[in-house]
This record gives structure tokens, C-alpha cells and sequence, in this order.
């Protein structure tokens, strides 16, 4: 028992350093694109109505803390490391030019360093340099907040197919509202941390001032009392600073609802149109098989049946003639059941998803494990679809992997059908190159469902399907055997 809470409290208290790191590394994500917007503004602003003269090293309102100005860049590099960023951490240096700039107009006492001209061709640079720096901080908060959250904020920039000068022409970032956005959020989030900073400094202050009864506690105790708890302070509003800022990211960083509905829109249309071809390419695939296979057998057997009506009063000539009769008609019956199980195979209708790929399974030339199961029935256009996909792979693995076993594992949670197919092939599948992977894809798309490969040169070829839906009734359909 006291082993017990002994390791739950290591583990909240692991919990709360993380989330602490995690809301330093948000802060000085924050106030590192402020300043890398404000660094140009300042500059244009010094070398228009700075004063003329001023010594170096004459602190402005900064003071002395000025010169921690430019360890902002280094902070964001060593947390962006930290936390994961690897070579994200590169696209600090585009805030180290912004922090000099506004160290050295502050040095100088508000006049423009390096005289009014160096400083009317610096702003413009560093107005680019801040735009720059807003996109990268906006990335960065999108990846943090996926990493960490574990549910990524999809990139919301339009992407125009058009050559650098058309995309100049049509106005570039700045005519993505998206750009706005990021600026947007740069702004507030940078202005947040001071505003919050300074209420938190004042707030004694205030109360000794606006207080009823005089005083309410001598302020140099309040400070120190406040100086002492303000790492445990900051570990305890970590977690929930962290969750404001998740959604606040997620409401001004993602897609716009607008955004949003033009792609479903979009990807509706788009699927649509592939459900359409399938379809039609389904529709000729029957036709041709009844025409080449069936129906061919059906004529002959009609063939045969009328010469057997000219020889029927010949009980030799008759003989052979109704035995192989009766072996086209069987020829037919067989073709027309392989044409309706691949229509809608029974073992599907009948039993659903999980046995009807555990049956596809045991028809392969090699050894397959088939895992998990599902508590009840997809719905039937879902099943279908999620059949033809898994038969499909399996086709790919026997004629392309070169594999000696495939594993299968069937699930569902979470509101989402989960199959995974593993080969011990030789790899490299790649949708881009056919072996059916990209109708594959289609044809889960529609369902709003997504194919994941992970196939390296030399193997083994890992293919997720999952798919959104809800089961119907708990009739259990599982299984769990090697066939």
C-alpha cells in the first residue's frame, strides 16, 4: 500500500515537471513571436521619431533586463530540442535578429541604432523576418499541441498548384486568411503572458491601495511569500493553462469552420466520383463475366442438349452427350456462385466481417494468424467495402510480397473498425505504383475510412485500415487461430 502511493505520487509529480516544461516552452513560444512582430515596428518607429541623439548603453525602459532580451531565441532553441522539436529548432534563429534589434533600440534610449537610414532599411527586414517567424510559431503550437494531446490540428494554409510568380501575383501568404490567423494568435498569446504577468505583480499592490481597512499586509512579505511558492504555484496551473491553450490553439490555429466545410465538400465530391467509376467499373466487370463465363457455358449446354434430342433414340451416342452436359451445367452453377461471392460473398451476409475475412484467409497458398474479432455488425456497405479491401491485400501479398506468413488483426474502439495485415514479404509496397493500393484507398475514402503503409525495402509490409462507424447489435462475431 504505501509503495502504492508512493510510486503515484513520483508519477503526479513526474506528470506535473512535464507539464511545467511544456508551459515554458508555450510561454516563450509566445512572447518570442511577439517580439519578433514588434522588432520591425520599433525599428521603422526609432528611425522616424527617435530622438537624434543618444548615447550607447543608455538604458531605455527596459533597464538592465534589456540585456536577457536576446536569451529568448536560445531558450526556444534548447526547449524546442527538448521537447521534441529535432530540427524544428532550427527556425529560432529567425527571432534572433528581432531580439537584437529591440535590445539595441533600448540600449540606445529609443534612438535608431545605426542611424536613421540603417534603421529605415533594417525594418522592413525585420517585418519579413516576423511574418516568417509568426508561420513558424504557429506550426510549432499546431505540432506541440498534436504531440502532446495526441490529436494533431490539421493544417488549415489553402494549397494553390501554381508557379512561384502566380503565387506572388495572388498575393502569397497574405491572401490566406489562415496568415491572419497565425497573426492573430501570435498577438494575443504574447500579449497574454505580460497582462497576466503584471496582474499577478500588482495584485498587492492593489489590494493595499484599494483596500477597505488600510493595509493588507506590508508588501515585502507578500513578494517574498510569493517568490518562494511561485514554482509549486506554476507546476500546479501548468495542466490547466496547457488545456486553455489546446483550445484555444484548435479554435484559431485549425481550419475555419469555412475551411472545414469547402474540404468535406471537396473530399465529398471527390469520392463520389471514384464511388461512381468503381461502380461502373464493377457493373462491366459482372457483365463481362457472365458473358465470358456463364453465359458461354449455358449456350453450350443448350448446344448439347439439342443434338441430344436428335440422338435420343441412340442410348450410345445419347450417353456421353448427357454426361457432359451435365458436367457444363456444373461448370456453370460453380461459375455463377464464384460470380455472386464476389458480388456479396454469403459467408459476409451471413456471419459478418471477422469470419468472412478468417474464410478468405484459409483459402491462401501460405500460413496466416487471424487475431481479434468484433462485438457486433458493421453496417453492410461498410463490411462490403472493408471485405474487398482486406481480399484486395491479401491478393497483392500473394502475387507481389513474396511472403511465407501474414498476420491479420481485427478490432474495433474508440468508433473506429481497426484491421491490420502484416507479411514477412520482401516490401517496398507503394500505393503510387498500383498493385490495386490506391483503389484500395479509394474505395475506403468513401467511408471516410484511411489506408497507412508501412513497407521498407526488404520488409515486412505493415497495412492499417481504419474506418468510423458504429456496430450494431452485441452478436459476437471473433475468432483467433492461425490458418
Amino acid at each position: 500500500m504505501r509503495t502504492s502511493a508512493v510510486s503515484r505520487a513520483v508519477a503526479q509529480l513526474e506528470g506535473a515537471v512535464v507539464a511545467g516544461v511544456r508551459a515554458l516552452y508555450m510561454v516563450t513560444l509566445a512572447v518570442t513571436g511577439l517580439m519578433a512582430l514588434l522588432a520591425g515596428p520599433v525599428l521603422l518607429a526609432a528611425a522616424l521619431l527617435g530622438p537624434d541623439d543618444a548615447e550607447p548603453f543608455a538604458h531605455g525602459p527596459g533597464g538592465p533586463l534589456i540585456l536577457l532580451v536576446p536569451l529568448t531565441p536560445v531558450a526556444l532553441w534548447a526547449l524546442c530540442w527538448a521537447t521534441g522539436g529535432g530540427g524544428r529548432a532550427a527556425g529560432a534563429v529567425l527571432f534572433a535578429p528581432g531580439a537584437l534589434a529591440l535590445m539595441a533600440t533600448d540600449l540606445y534610449g529609443g534612438a535608431p541604432p545605426g542611424g536613421r537610414s540603417g534603421s529605415l532599411c533594417l525594418g522592413p527586414a525585420m517585418l519579413v523576418l516576423g511574418l516568417l517567424g509568426t508561420r513558424w510559431i504557429a506550426t510549432e503550437n499546431r505540432r506541440i499541441v498534436g504531440r502532446w494531446s495526441g490529436r494533431p490540428i490539421p493544417v488549415p494554409y489553402h494549397r494553390v498548384d501554381a508557379g512561384p510568380w502566380q503565387r506572388l501575383r495572388a498575393g502569397g501568404w497574405l491572401a490566406d486568411p489562415a496568415t491572419w490567423r497565425d497573426l492573430l494568435w501570435v498577438l494575443v498569446s504574447g500579449c497574454v503572458i505580460p497582462i497576466t504577468a503584471v496582474i499577478v505583480v500588482l495584485t498587492p499592490i492593489a489590494l493595499q491601495v484599494l483596500g477597505r481597512n488600510g493595509p493588507f499586509l506590508p508588501l515585502g512579505p507578500v513578494y517574498m511569500m510569493g517568490l518562494y511558492i511561485s514554482p509549486l504555484a506554476a507546476l500546479w496551473a501548468a495542466p490547466p493553462i496547457l488545456r486553455v491553450h489546446e483550445r484555444a490553439a484548435r479554435a484559431l490555429l485549425g481550419p475555419s469552420r469555412r475551411s472545414e466545410l469547402a474540404r468535406q465538400v471537396s473530399h465529398l465530391a471527390r469520392t463520389r466520383a471514384d464511388t461512381i467509376d468503381a461502380g461502373a467499373a464493377e457493373l462491366r466487370r459482372i457483365e463481362r463475366d457472365l458473358h465470358d463465363g456463364a453465359q458461354a457455358r449455358l449456350v453450350a449446354l443448350g448446344m448439347l442438349l439439342t443434338v441430344a434430342e436428335q440422338v435420343k433414340d441412340d442410348p450410345k451416342a445419347l450417353q456421353p452427350l448427357l454426361v457432359e452436359a451435365r458436367m457444363s451445367s456444373v461448370k456453370a452453377l460453380s461459375e455463377l456462385r464464384d460470380l455472386v461471392r464476389g458480388i456479396h460473398p454469403p459467408v459476409l451476409a451471413d456471419r459478418g466481417l471477422a469470419d468472412a475475412v478468417e474464410a478468405t484467409a484459409l483459402d491462401l497458398p501460405l500460413p496466416v494468424t487471424f487475431t481479434g474479432g468484433l462485438p457486433g455488425r458493421a453496417p453492410a456497405p461498410v463490411e462490403s467495402a472493408v471485405y474487398f479491401a482486406v481480399s484486395e491485400l491479401l491478393a497483392n501479398v500473394v502475387k507481389h510480397a513474396g511472403a511465407s506468413h501474414v498476420w491479420i488483426e481485427i478490432g474495433h474502439s474508440d468508433g473506429l473498425l481497426r484491421i491490420s495485415v502484416t507479411d514477412d514479404g520482401r516490401g517496398g509496397a507503394n500505393p503510387s505504383r498500383g498493385t490495386g493500393l490506391s483503389g484500395t484507398e479509394r474505395r475506403l475514402a468513401a467511408f471516410d475510412g484511411v489506408l497507412a503503409i508501412s513497407s521498407p525495402s526488404g520488409g515486412p509490409t505493415i497495412v492499417n485500415l481504419e474506418i468510423p462507424c458504429a456496430l450494431s447489435s452485441p452478436k459476437t462475431s471473433s475468432s483467433s487461430g492461425t490458418a
